[in-house]
C-alpha cells in the first residue's frame, strides 16, 4: 500500500510493472514479502482466474499497438478502394467509344457468319412433275441419207445425176421428166460436167473434162451459139438441167412419148436413137436418189 492509501496491484495501470521506481527491485522485495511468498503467487493467480479479461503486463500495450496497426490497415484499405472506384469510373467519352467499338464488332461478326454460312439451295416443290420442270430435250436433226453410185456410176457421176433430179423436183417436173434428163446426160457427156477446148472461157469455171465438139458446154451439151444460154450460166448443172427441162415440157405429149422421142426432139442430135440404151440405168439413179 502506497502513502496515498492505494493498495498495491502489479497488474494494475500503476503497478509496478508499469512504474519506473527510485527503489531497487531487491528494497521492493524485501518490502512486500507477500509478493515473494507462495501465498502472494497463489493470491496472484487466483485474481486472474476471477478476471480472465483484466489487463495483464506487456500484452496490453500490444494489444493496443496491434489495434492501432488494424486500425491504420482499414483506413488504408478503404482509402485505396475509393481511389481504384474514382479512377475506374470511365469518361463519358471513353463510354461512347466502347459502345461504338461494340457495335462494329457486332455488326461484322453478324457479317462474318453470313458470308461464310452456306447458299441455300431452294429444294424441289413436291407438286411439281419432271414435264414441268425438265426441259424437253431437243430433237436430233435426221441425218441426210447417203445417196451410193449405182448402174456402175462413180461418185462424180452420181453427184452429177442427183443435181439434175434436185433440180427438176424444184420445177415441179414428175419423174418421168427426170428420168429423160438423165439418161439424156448419159449420153451426151457421161455425167460430167464439160468444158470446150474450142471455147477457152468454159475452162475458167469448174468443170470434169475437155470435149471438142465445137462449142458444145456441160452436161447436156448445149451450145452457148444456138441460144441455150451464155457460157457461164451453161457451166452450172443447175441451169443447164433446168433449160433442157423447160424444152421438153414445150413438147406436146412428152410424157406418152418413147424416151429416145422425147431426147431427141430437145436435143436435135445426130444420133437419135443413142438415148433409148441409157433408159433403164436412169431409171435405178432416179430411185436411188429419190428413196
Amino acid at each position: 500500500m502506497r502513502d496515498d492509501g492505494t493498495l498495491d496491484d502489479q497488474y494494475g495501470p500503476g503497478g509496478s510493472a508499469d512504474r519506473s521506481d527510485d527503489t531497487p527491485s531487491t528494497v521492493q522485495s524485501t518490502a512486500s514479502p507477500e509478493a515473494s511468498t507462495p501465498r502472494g503467487s497463489l493470491r496472484t493467480r487466483f485474481n486472474a482466474f476471477l478476471n480472465p479479461l483484466a489487463a495483464r503486463p506487456g500484452r496490453t500495450k500490444m494489444a493496443v499497438a496491434t489495434g492501432a496497426v488494424c486500425c491504420l490497415g482499414l483506413v488504408g484499405g478503404f482509402s485505396q478502394i475509393g481511389a481504384r472506384a474514382a479512377d475506374d469510373t470511365p469518361s463519358p467519352a471513353a463510354s461512347a467509344e466502347v459502345a461504338q467499338r461494340a457495335e462494329v464488332d457486332a455488326a461484322s461478326r453478324g457479317l462474318t457468319r453470313e458470308s461464310t454460312a452456306p447458299a441455300a439451295t431452294p429444294s424441289a416443290s413436291p407438286s411439281a412433275t419432271p414435264s414441268a420442270t425438265a426441259k424437253p430435250k431437243p430433237k436430233a436433226k435426221p441425218k441426210p441419207r447417203r445417196i451410193v453410185p449405182v448402174a456402175g456410176l462413180d461418185q462424180t457421176q452420181m453427184n452429177n445425176a442427183k443435181k439434175i433430179v434436185q433440180a427438176g423436183r424444184e420445177m415441179g417436173v414428175p419423174r418421168r421428166g427426170l428420168v429423160i434428163a438423165v439418161a439424156t446426160a448419159m449420153q451426151e457427156s457421161t455425167l460430167l460436167n464439160y468444158a470446150s477446148g474450142v471455147l477457152p472461157e468454159s475452162q475458167s469455171y469448174p468443170h470434169q473434162a475437155i470435149g471438142w465438139d465445137h462449142d458444145s458446154v456441160g452436161l447436156f451439151q448445149q451450145r452457148p451459139s444456138s441460144g441455150w444460154g451464155t457460157v457461164e450460166e451453161l457451166m452450172d448443172p443447175e441451169y443447164a438441167t433446168k433449160a433442157f427441162l423447160t424444152a421438153l415440157e414445150e413438147i406436146p405429149g412428152w410424157q406418152d412419148l418413147p424416151l429416145t422421142v422425147a431426147a431427141q426432139a430437145v436435143q436435135v442430135s445426130a444420133f437419135p436413137d443413142a438415148y433409148a440404151q441409157h433408159e433403164w440405168r436412169a431409171n435405178a439413179v432416179v430411185k436411188e436418189i429419190l428413196g
